[in-house]
């Protein structure tokens, strides 16, 4: 016995003093890395910024852990476009930056638009006379159009471009729920409000294919004339080699005689290519400075004069928290902390003016009305200046009405006037194919009326009154965009029914006031508040890695994984069906579909 306690103690013993200095690393490792980040960046001469295009470029990036240094993650996994054009700014500003050297080719945007966005700012550092030099192993489609800004673009022998075109096909998925017994059961208005389709329909609708031929052909024609004008190549010839050849699969000597690339080389080529410009010899180190660099590396404009705040808004826009389970807990707008947000830099003296920056395709209804109202009680105190990105569609252009200016980029989605309703009904899963059926008591017709909606047969009367739900929602959409835009509610009507717009086109409809960028929307902001020096404060803080740590739900468990095992393809639709049920708002002011790019 006296032998076993001493086990026992010396384990316990062990244990704690594992704790203790795990702990104690874990202290330093953050210590150092709060150290690190707070520290500046010196910029030494003859130096280089060094943009990696791998990963995915959102709006924002999310706030890093000290786990991702720890394991040695660079950041590059996620990258913010606001993060990338101050960092770009500042390369533009900083003397001792002499170029910047584009490495990859396979990132992910969040739309079109932020490729286009990143393109300007690179557009725009070239003004200072500086250089910019692209190399990759391979370039995808949008890396590539983000490229072609440099003044020369390398690839390796056994490289390639991707450049494709944009757009593809679609799933759908009705006939696999007519399989599992699933009908999806809609409630719409507005014969473009193609959302639902993916759902309820097994092809493209006509009405569908119009608006995204219309858009998709809108951006091309845009990404088409900036590549053609960066390679100096004819934009009809370009947009016919892209149209007959498969480019992904023609050798690299074959793009270099079509202008596509300047040259073939491999890794340490590029790197003689890069101490050439910056007149090194061959053993000589190349200074670099990576994005987390530039970031630290403090600004040469310090803020004077009155603020503006810039506040961001991107993703989904719902209600609540939860998140949805198939995105992986992707950023969202909260209905509910976002107007609370709104009131507070309304309530804000040291605030002058607020651009309110959307990145959103939509979501839910209720969720978009609070913030529209918050928008136009800012309105009221200070002028508010709209900021469209990427997307600011059905919901997104519902939270946009409101404000006293919308600019949006040339290649912004916007518009989707709309709005809509999907239920899943699964009875023909589990009472045709399982047996389970409902029973019960109740003291009203419509008492219950939710599971009789997902398990009964019998719905007709409930959907007929949801679609008169639907129908007073449209025309208080209407309603909104009229009072906002200052155009009659019939005249809303006609460019509305759910169609989703270019922002090229939508200006001529004037559901936006004018194409430009950030910046622009700040100026406007400073002269509605009439301010003569001004400077910007970034909205909301961005959420600390153990806020973010602390908020995360488990995403899925053992059972899980084995029934992903189970149902194979029909997993997905089968959690898209659970999640709809659980957390989706019935009624949806949402854009069709993802505008992500690679």
């Amino acid at each position: 016995m006296k032998q076993f306690l001493k086990m026992t103690l010396a384990t316990v013993c062990g244990i704690v003093v594992f704790s203790l200095v795990m702990g104690l690393f874990f202290v330093i490792s953050i210590v150092g890395m709060v150290a690190s980040d707070s520290a500046s960046t010196k910029v030494r001469d003859n130096s280089v910024f060094v943009l990696k295009l791998n990963g995915e470029i959102n709006e924002r990036a999310e706030a890093e852990t000290p786990f991702d240094n720890l394991l040695g993650v660079d950041g590059s996994g996620s990258m913010g476009l606001d993060d990338l054009i101050a960092s770009i700014r500042k390369a533009k500003n900083e003397e001792h930056i002499k170029g910047i050297y584009i490495e990859g080719g396979s990132a992910g945007f969040d739309s079109p638009a932020t490729a286009q966005q990143l393109r300007d700012a690179l557009q725009d550092f070239k003004k200072s006379g500086k250089w910019i030099v692209a190399y990759a192993d391979q370039y995808a489609q949008a890396s590539y159009y983000v490229a072609t800004v440099a003044d020369k673009i390398y690839l390796n022998d056994e490289g390639a471009v991707d450049l494709r075109g944009l757009g593809g096909k679609n799933m759908y998925f009705k006939g696999l729920y007519d399989k599992l017994g699933v009908k999806y059961m809609a409630a719409k208005v507005g014969k473009y409000k193609s959302y639902v389709e993916s759902d309820t329909r097994s092809d493209m609708s006509e009405y569908d294919r119009e608006q995204r031929e219309a858009y998709l052909n809108g951006i091309w024609n845009y990404w088409l004339k900036e590549m053609a004008d960066g390679r100096k190549v004819n934009a009809t010839e370009l947009n016919k080699l892209v149209n007959d050849s498969l480019l992904a699969f023609t050798p690299a000597d074959a793009l270099v005689k079509a202008k596509l690339i300047d040259k073939v080389m491999f890794p340490e080529e590029i790197k003689a290519e890069i101490q050439k410009r910056l007149k090194l010899d061959k053993d000589d180190e190349i200074s670099q400075l990576t994005l987390s660099d530039m970031m630290n590396v403090k600004s040469k404009k310090k803020d004077k004069g009155e603020e503006i705040a810039v506040y961001y808004a991107y993703g989904s826009i719902v209600d609540s928290e939860a998140q949805n389970l198939l995105s992986g807990g992707g950023h969202c707008i909260v209905g509910k902390s976002t107007a609370e947000d709104l009131r507070k830099l309304a309530d804000d003296d040291d605030v002058k003016a607020v651009v309110f920056r959307v990145n959103s395709g939509g979501g839910s209804a209720v969720a978009s009305e609070q913030i529209r109202h918050a928008i136009k009680m800012l309105k009221a105190k200070k002028p508010v200046v709209v900021s469209m990105g990427g997307a600011a569609a059905s919901g997104g252009y519902w939270i946009s009405s409101a404000a006293n200016y919308i600019y949006a980029e040339p290649t912004t989605i916007t518009g989707s006037i709309g709005i809509f309703g999907l239920i899943p009904n699964v009875s023909g899963l589990l009472t045709d194919k399982l047996g389970v059926t409902l029973d019960g008591a109740k003291t009203h017709q419509f008492a219950g009326y939710e599971n009789e909606l997902v398990m009964g047969k019998d719905t007709d009367e409930i959907m007929r009154q949801l679609q008169n739900y639907i129908n007073r929602g449209y025309q208080n959409f209407l309603t909104i965009v009229s009072e906002g835009r200052g155009i009659k509610p019939e005249q809303v009507h006609e460019i509305a029914q759910g169609r989703v717009w270019l922002a090229s086109d939508a200006l001529k409809i004037k559901l936006v006031d004018k194409l430009g960028s950030l910046d622009d929307a700040v100026k406007k902001a400073a002269e509605l508040a009439k301010l003569k020096e001004y400077h910007t404060a970034s909205y909301p803080g961005q959420t600390s890695w153990l806020d973010q740590f602390l908020a995360k739900e488990s995403k899925g468990s053992y059972l899980d994984s084995e029934l992903r095992e189970l149902l194979g393809d029909a997993y997905l639709p089968l959690m898209q069906i659970r999640y709809d049920i659980k957390n989706n708002s019935r009624v949806q002011a949402r854009m069709l579909d993802d505008i992500r790019v690679k």
